[in-house]
Parts: structure tokens; sequence; C-alpha cells
């Protein structure tokens, strides 16, 4: 119970951050959540809150570099994914320019008061490693998708 305590405030403080965002800024929110859950569940006693910020830097670090890499259109192709694909259903695409090996999955889609959206996940190989990004995006009035966390 601990842990959720923990989770929800840091999902609080990093939605209300995440509105202003770059794509860079929201892979390292989206990346420091995830990375802090992680490192909350692995560590115990005194080594938790060590494992937590160990988890939370790395996340940030692996969320900003995915988003850092991504280009317009790299960003399109996320857009059309959220508009387009089914879920549970993979999108796969290559850069060009940077090389990167993009796989992008719808995991839930549902609908909140303001309209439609959708969990995710990326997966970019990079140099040979893959890094993975979670999260959820929701369509504006405008057409664009929203990323929340």
């Amino acid at each position: 119970m601990k842990h959720m305590g923990r989770t929800v405030a840091a999902l609080a403080l990093l939605g209300g951050l995440a509105g202003c965002a770059s794509q860079e800024q929201s892979g390292m929110l989206v990346g420091a959540v995830v990375g802090g859950v992680v490192g909350s569940h692995i560590g115990g006693g005194s080594g938790e809150v060590a494992a937590t910020f160990l988890g939370t830097v790395i996340g940030a670090n692996i969320g900003g570099n995915i988003g850092r890499q991504m280009d317009d259109s790299d960003r399109l192709r996320v857009s059309l994914v959220l508009q387009n694909v089914h879920t549970s259903v993979p999108a796969r695409w290559a850069n060009p320019r940077t090389r990167i090996v993009y796989t992008m999955v719808p995991t839930r889609t549902y609908t909140v008061p303001t309209g439609p959206c959708r969990d995710y996940s990326v997966d970019a190989l990079v140099d040979g490693r893959v890094e993975r990004v979670t999260g959820t995006a929701c369509l504006q009035p405008d057409g664009s998708w929203r990323v929340l966390n």
C-alpha cells in the first residue's frame, strides 16, 4: 500500500507537468514514473528508497532518449498508429535518418468524457538495444493526440 501512495503522488505531479512538455520531456516523465514504480517493487527495507530513485533516474533517461530521437516523421507515425491501428496489433517502422526501428502497440482503448484514449507501448531499437516506453494518449478536439503521462 505504501507503494501505491508514492505511485499516485508521482503520477499526479508528473501528469500535471506533462501537458506543457516536449516529446523528450514527456518521454522522460513517462520513463521516470515507470522506472520509479519498478524500482519501488524491487527494493525492500532501507533499499526501497534507493531502488525507487535509481529506477526513476534510469527510466527518465530511457524515456527521454526515445523522445529525443523521434523526429517529425516518427511523431506522425505515432499519431497514425493511435488513430488507425487496432488494440494489440503492433505497428513497426524504421526511420532511415536515425536508423532507429520502432514498434508501437496500442494496448488498450477506452472512452472518457472528453473522447477516446489509448494506452500504448513503444519499443525503440537503438544501437542494438531495445528501449521501452509506455503511456496514455487522448484524442483532442483538433484531431491531435496528447500524451497524458
